[in-house]
């Protein structure tokens, strides 16, 4: 059921729209499962499911952090995190983008990262708030072992995901303004938005990652 699961919402996207399938501690026979149907990124929230999955799948997919990643910064900063990870979607403050460069200096690999935009302005949770999302790509943009790929963001939680189109429109002017700016060292390619119940609205306004996991593992 998974694997017909995702090869059905693969057929959705369209051309040039990326899944990353959010595994959120299920287990390795699951995530197996969703590789088979053609997932080729899997999207981790919790440090200890690389643990045990990456000796079981390694590099047959990417990996992404999408997690909280300022609360979990000094697990991330682990050389094993660092090596796995192709992409961290989740920078949110200089001091982060500083310590990943740090660390990613010392084993020689540039990471790509997107830039967490707070786009509700919500108190209570992780991102930049959107009028100072310019300011903190042009503080790290001169870091030579990060490079800023673009934005993400999570949106509000709502009963009626038609209600989040205005968040992930405004995301979209916000991306497309930075990208006008051409920021040396900083390629505005990767715009990641949606969720299970979003995704398609968030394709809509712009989106060309889309991050599920629920409508993928559901039987």
């Amino acid at each position: 059921m998974i694997r017909e699961n995702v090869k059905k919402i693969l057929s959705e996207l369209p051309d040039g729209v990326e899944l990353v399938a959010v595994i959120k501690g299920r287990p390795v026979e699951q995530v197996l499962e969703v590789i088979d149907g053609g997932v080729s990124i899997i999207g981790v929230n919790y440090l200890k499911d690389v643990n045990k999955l990456y000796q079981v799948i390694g590099n047959r997919v990417k990996w992404h952090y999408i997690g909280i990643a300022r609360f979990e910064k000094h697990d991330l900063l682990r050389r094993k995190y660092l090596e796995v990870f192709d992409m961290i979607e989740t920078v949110d403050s200089a001091e982060l983008a500083e310590d990943f460069d740090k660390k990613c200096s010392q084993i020689g690999k540039v990471m790509s990262v997107l830039i967490e935009v707070n786009i509700a302005r919500e108190p209570q949770k992780s991102g930049v708030i959107p009028e100072n999302v310019e300011s903190l790509i042009r503080e790290v943009s001169g870091l030579k072992n990060i490079k800023v790929m673009g934005l993400m963001t999570m949106g509000p939680l709502v009963e009626d995901s038609e209600s989040l189109r205005p968040y992930f429109r405004e995301t979209k002017r916000l991306f497309d303004h930075i990208k006008s700016m051409e920021i040396p060292n900083v390629e505005m390619r990767y715009l990641s938005m949606g969720m299970s119940d979003s995704y398609r609205i968030a394709i809509e306004e712009g989106a060309n990652i889309v991050r599920i996991g629920t409508k993928l593992f559901k039987e």
